[in-house]
């Protein structure tokens, strides 16, 4: 290469070396940030916003329509779902009730005779934890619901409104009034509930 070519690669350096030091020194803050690649992750975080966009904001006003729709007619389905669940348990807690006293009239009118040892059953299964007693009886209930509503407080207020429902619906099945044991039981879920939201911090 020779001298000329040394001298002239030094030269270059020394211009660049020189450059650098004054486009540094002249440099403005925000140049330099985006020097130091600040710049960059700046618009990594801007595409990562728009990947943030939830798919609902891309439906038309009628997809968010029909959506609203569904799941309105989602919840009206699970809440319907506890009334019939309610229901038949204190239909068939009654009816255990009944066969363990001999006391309903279905059993007074001749239709149905209860044997001793049907009799033993129905007394066990209303027992205080039997089957069809108080405490299972109640905890079925109450976990029911707390499967529909998902731990969600607001759904578990429309939870309790629909076994309330099914409570009414049974009395009204069996004449306006259910016997003792289904109003303990009516109770225990009731406790149950307010334990759940106690525990959440919501004043029922």
């Amino acid at each position: 290469m020779g001298v000329n070519g040394v001298n002239s690669n030094t030269a270059a350096q020394t211009y660049t070396s020189d450059y650098a030091a004054k486009t540094s020194a002249t440099e403005k803050p925000e140049t330099s940030a985006s020097a130091n690649g600040s710049g960059v992750v700046y618009e990594e975080s801007k595409g990562s916003d728009k990947k943030a966009t939830y798919s609902i904001n891309k439906m038309s006003a009628s997809q968010r329509a029909s959506l609203v729709s569904k799941m309105q007619a989602d919840a009206e389905a699970r809440q319907s779902q506890l009334v019939s669940m309610v229901h038949k348990m204190m239909s068939q807690q009654t009816n255990a009730y009944g066969q363990a006293n001999d006391i309903w009239k279905f059993l007074a009118s001749g239709k149905a005779k209860v044997d001793p040892a049907t009799r033993a059953q129905a007394q066990a299964d209303i027992a205080e934890d039997g089957y069809y007693g108080v405490n299972q009886t109640a905890s079925r209930i109450f976990d029911f619901a707390s499967a529909l509503a998902g731990d969600d407080v607001e759904k578990m207020k429309e939870m309790q409104k629909a076994f309330e429902k099914g409570f009414a619906k049974a009395e009204k099945t069996w004449g306006g009034k259910l016997p003792g044991i289904s109003y303990d039981t009516k109770e225990a879920v009731s406790q149950k509930f307010n334990e759940y939201y106690k525990s959440k911090g919501v004043e029922e």
